[in-house]
């Protein structure tokens, strides 16, 4: 089984590549970022740590995490921050490296795991290759006022808020542009596939 890491910022398209990927080429996808929500919920391996670190105003009616409390509390305060990352990250990790032997058992082909947050959580040892999904700045403005109705000053805080241009470009094997129109994109895509599964 080849597993391949794929990263970018929000609006990049991602989520493009990784549906060409799935319906090209039958990958598994794991969007770290729905493991580490699933993780959080109630019973589950992180709930009861961050509620004893964060207090219970963080929480709904419905007793679960309410994730825009807790963003509100980390968003602007980075010890707070690091504080959720050592109860969430560990734990995301000890999921994938399961996931992965499952899925290797089942015989699949192809596994590939995406996360906006590689650049500050190493998963390099885990891939064979590491795609930054790169697109210029201000199509990711225009692709996100359009697909979900951001402000231009919401977009500028989110993109802030993520790790730069130059930390994806440090951690990644291969730098994917998918500025333009996505059949571009796709080429490059398969060429770089054609590769991954020969090695």
């Amino acid at each position: 089984m080849k597993i391949l890491g794929i990263t970018g910022g929000v609006g990049s398209g991602k989520s493009e590549v990784l549906a060409f990927l799935q319906e090209a080429y039958g990958a598994v996808i794991a969007p770290l970022d729905d493991a580490a929500r699933r993780l959080q919920q109630k019973g589950q391996p992180c709930f009861a740590r961050i509620v004893e670190a964060f207090g219970r105003d963080i929480l709904g009616a419905d007793g679960e995490l309410d994730r825009g409390k807790l963003a509100e509390a980390v968003f602007f305060d980075s010890k707070k921050l690091a504080l959720l990352n050592t109860i969430v990250h560990p734990e995301v990790r000890r999921w994938t490296e399961q996931d992965i032997s499952q899925k290797e058992s089942e015989g699949v082909r192809l596994y590939v795991l995406e996360s906006a947050l590689f650049p500050d959580v190493d998963y390099g040892d885990l891939c064979e290759e590491m795609w930054y999904i790169f697109t210029e700045e201000s199509v990711r403005y225009q692709r996100l006022e359009k697909s979900r109705g951001y402000t231009e000053k919401k977009i500028r805080e989110i993109i802030q808020a993520q790790p730069s241009e130059a930390a994806f470009r440090r951690i990644c094997t291969a730098v994917i542009d998918n500025s333009g129109v996505f059949e571009h994109t796709k080429k490059t895509v398969q060429s770089r596939i054609a590769h991954l599964l020969e090695l």
